[in-house]
């Protein structure tokens, strides 16, 4: 599998409903701009050569917030909807990789609300995949975000279904996971009520 940059991509999944946050919390304020652009840059910063957005609860707000993104930072970024995210993550996941070229050779899945992860995190899963099926970072021994899942585990996440994503299918791999060690608690820290936010 290649894991250069030219077939990588990156799906954010961008369909919650946020109900324990109370309110669209990729919408609210995180330094002074939606909680979704700081999240588009984390994957901006992955080796990647498209970011795809998957929407669902709040669609059409985060949509209009990703394309003002878009617009202001002259990037690219495609928008999916998951018609049916009230499944479970599971089908935000399906949505995506659906949407991504056939070409693909493995893709980083971003979740919406962890704009803390470190922006070199993905190029080093990008460097330690090798011929792995996927790799993820951790942190003291915790197992965080972004995750790589090479295309072969494509047809794995066909298969997924309720509210099991992606760490579903990364407990099945046990060793054959690659961990990447990191000393970033941002692989970890996400956002789920306003309190998390700075």
């Amino acid at each position: 599998m290649a894991t250069g940059g030219d077939r990588l991509e990156a799906l954010v999944l961008a369909a919650g409903l946020s109900r324990r946050f109370g309110a669209p919390k990729l919408l609210a304020d995180f330094g002074g701009r939606p909680l979704i652009e700081a999240a588009l840059d984390v994957a901006f910063s992955a080796p990647v050569r498209g970011v795809t957005v998957v929407t669902g609860g709040h669609g059409k707000a985060v949509s209009a917030a990703v394309q003002a993104y878009g617009r202001a930072t002259g990037r690219t970024v495609r928008l999916v909807s998951a018609d049916d995210h009230a499944l479970g993550l599971s089908a935000s996941l399906k949505a995506g990789v659906r949407a991504l070229p056939a070409d693909t050779s493995g893709v980083f899945v971003f979740l919406a609300d962890m704009p803390w992860i470190p922006g070199g995190i993905a190029g080093r899963l990008a460097g330690s995949l090798g011929e792995a099926p996927a790799a993820a970072p951790a942190f003291k021994g915790r197992r965080g975000h972004p995750v790589l899942l090479s295309a072969r585990l494509f047809p794995d996440i066909a298969g997924l279904d309720g509210d099991h994503g992606a760490g579903h299918i990364l407990r099945r791999l046990g060793e054959a996971l690659v961990l990447v060690e990191t000393d970033d608690a941002g692989v970890l820290r996400d956002v789920d009520h306003p309190a998390d936010l700075p």
